[in-house]
């Protein structure tokens, strides 16, 4: 039971870590919010077409050139260094205190599980109060980078609907299954990195 709890515990927070520091995070988020506005926005272009197409806006606007620029910024910022740096080594410490739990437990008193567990519940919210800087630090790039670009995605898309007949256009979140040949993804970030580039 010991081992069962102590390795779910480790699951999780290795889940929820090794992924922190990347701003599609934040994107990803603001997207969610975003997606239906900018549909929502666009004239009635062709509704009685019946081209179907599917997009992902968080890769589309990621895989862009500022977007990469953006996030190269953030990551070069030094304090963000400095704690991403800290997140690390809390970390590592933390997967070391996992390893010698797991492998001792069997052996530990009631006594030295609980005070092992403490330690582990004590690093696990030092690498929580890490990681809410991080992502402090990328929200912030995040929705300066949304603002910039919603205005031209609505366009792009605009114009993509228009010359490509699309009478029907999914987030690709919302889509269960679909074949690479109805994404537009691509097309939007080459259109948003030749719009930047002008």
């Amino acid at each position: 039971m010991t081992r069962t709890r102590s390795s779910s515990l480790h699951s999780d927070v290795v889940s929820d870590f090794s992924y922190c520091h990347h701003l599609e995070i934040t994107v990803n988020t603001l997207l969610k919010l975003s997606f239906a506005t900018l549909i929502l926005a666009l004239p009635a272009l062709g509704m009685a077409q019946e081209k179907i197409a599917v997009v992902d806006l968080q890769e589309a606007i990621l895989q862009t050139d500022i977007a990469q620029k953006r996030l190269a910024e953030v990551r070069n910022q030094e304090d963000y260094k400095t704690d991403k740096a800290e997140f690390d080594r809390l970390k590592k410490e933390f997967d070391e205190l996992v390893q010698k739990f797991q492998k001792d437990a069997a052996v530990m008193s009631q006594e030295q599980q609980t005070a092992a567990r403490q330690k582990l519940a004590s690093k696990q919210a030092d690498l929580e109060h890490v990681t809410g800087k991080l992502q402090q630090a990328e929200q912030g790039a995040g929705q300066a980078l949304l603002q910039e670009l919603a205005p031209r995605v609505q366009e792009v898309l605009r114009e993509i609907i228009t010359s490509e007949g699309i009478g029907l256009l999914l987030q690709r979140g919302a889509v269960i299954h679909a074949d690479a040949s109805y994404s537009i993804t691509a097309k939007v970030t080459d259109k948003l990195n030749q719009m930047a580039a002008k």
